[in-house]
């Protein structure tokens, strides 16, 4: 008979299988039937032209600014944008991760929805990573390439919108900075269809043109769709190969695109672009003060050396004269018989003292007292090995007594003096229980002089047993 499961059973087993054959999967579809309960999580149905799937979104797990590869798995952190959680609509079309598993009180399974993502930026991501593995692969983002930023560039061309927040960021910024330079605008679209090729095109020819000692691409920040005209394999073609450093400024600082990868230097906004070429005036003058410091310091530190210069000059030339050289020579000669004395008297001592310590270590070591006590030494060391030695035999006999007295008490014929016996079966083995002994089977038993032999006629088990 087939097993009856509870409902509870049942639906335990099939939890177990969903969960277990479907650990983590990738789902899309449009959003339906949204409940937004006071709780904070959110419940839904995904479904197209032929199924549906209710979905149900906790909480803690609503994550914002995050989208994902369903390909990979790799989760990408982009910058700040509006949480999905709270802007999503029925009709939506949405790509969620998570893992599917039974709601037990209504029997039906579900999405546990770990991450979610509007579909179309999704697909802008997938396209983002493939051209970003492609451009990598031909070594656009190697650093060794990367070429240096001139410093306070004179001619800087733009390539960027003319009218926008990003060029007149720019502008106030190259005005307050740096000791004054010119500035080219290349206007370009940059958003829309028309606008990679444009910008391709400007950066081409600042480069060609060869006036610019640098050539800076921005704009002002947006969301991924925004910014991706300067994600087109045309536009990072150019950059690369450009004979002047290009300096991109695309967004703002967390939005990355692969014209700031391609580029020689990346900065983080439009404003930080103009920071990176040109430095601050304040610096200018704090630099000519410090200047002017370090020239009146090494003035002061080359008189101060003449005059110790000068005044060494004099010492040396007092130095050399002959009434101070056999000055020196004399007192040289009276130093160095002074030493001789002192090193001789100091010899003496030393040998007489090293010849003392000899005499008396002879004595010690050969004398009548070391004799007496080595001939102490050796009566004791004496006494110790004959003490030593009855001390092991003694020992030695009480272990041999104690191993007898124990061979004996396991002698297996001892007991029999004392009137027990033994029972071997018909395999000569000693039988131990009445369990291996059978009505019939004959037996031998062994008394301490001689068997006998027998036959079982009955076989009882003790009653206290």
């Amino acid at each position: 008979m087939s097993r009856v499961f509870t409902v509870r059973e049942l639906t335990r087993a099939i939890r177990d299988a969903i969960e277990g054959g479907f650990p983590y999967v990738w789902v899309q579809g449009q959003v339906s039937n949204l409940s937004r309960p006071s709780s904070g999580h959110l419940y839904f149905t995904l479904k197209d032209e032929d199924a549906a799937l209710n979905c149900v979104w906790f909480r803690g797990s609503q994550r914002d600014a995050e989208t994902f590869d369903p390909l990979t798995g790799e989760v990408f952190e982009d910058g700040p944008r509006p949480g999905l959680s709270r802007t999503v609509r029925n009709g939506q079309e949405l790509l969620c991760a998570g893992r599917l598993t039974v709601y037990a009180p209504r029997g039906g399974y579900q999405l546990v929805v770990e991450m979610a993502q509007d579909a179309g930026l999704g697909r802008l991501h997938l396209a983002f990573e493939e051209l970003k593995r492609r451009l990598s692969a031909k070594g656009y983002f190697a650093v060794e390439r990367k070429r240096p930023l001139p410093r306070s560039p004179r001619r800087v061309a733009v390539v960027t919108a003319p009218r926008g927040a990003a060029i007149h960021d720019f502008l106030r910024i190259a005005g307050e900075r740096g000791v004054g330079c010119e500035i080219r605008i290349h206007p370009v679209p940059v958003q829309g269809a028309e606008a990679p090729p444009r910008i391709a095109a400007a950066i081409a020819e600042a480069g060609r043109l060869g006036w610019a000692e640098v050539i800076v691409v921005i704009r002002g920040g947006g969301s991924l769709e925004d910014l991706w005209a300067f994600n087109d394999e045309a536009v990072a073609d150019v950059i690369y190969a450009s004979p002047v450093p290009v300096l991109a400024g695309v967004g703002h600082e967390v939005d990355f695109t692969m014209a700031d990868m391609t580029a020689d230097v990346r900065a983080a906004t439009p404003s930080h672009a103009a920071q990176l070429l040109w430095r601050e005036r304040r610096e200018f003058v704090q630099g000519l003060d410090e200047l002017e410091m370090r020239l009146s310091r090494a003035f002061d530190r080359a008189f101060t050396t003449g005059e110790g210069r000068l005044a060494a000059l004099e010492r040396a030339l007092g130095w050399l004269s002959p009434v101070r050289a056999l000055e020196r020579y004399d007192e040289r000669f009276a130093e160095s018989a002074s030493r001789l004395a002192r090193a001789w008297e100091a010899g003496y001592r030393l040998r007489s003292q090293r010849v003392e310590q000899l005499v008396a270590a002879l004595r010690h070591s050969f004398g009548p007292e070391a004799l007496e006590r080595r001939q102490a030494r050796l009566q004791t060391l004496h006494a110790s090995l004959i003490h030593a030695g009855q001390t092991q035999l003694n020992t030695v006999e009480r272990r041999v007594e104690n191993l007898g007295v124990r061979l004996a008490a396991l002698d297996p014929e001892a007991p029999l003096q004392r009137g027990y016996s033994l029972v071997r079966g018909p395999d000569g083995r000693f039988l131990k229980s009445i369990r291996e002994a059978a009505p019939g089977q004959r037996l031998d038993i062994v008394l301490h002089d001689g068997e006998v032999g027998t036959v079982v006629t009955s076989v009882r088990e003790r009653d206290d047993v």
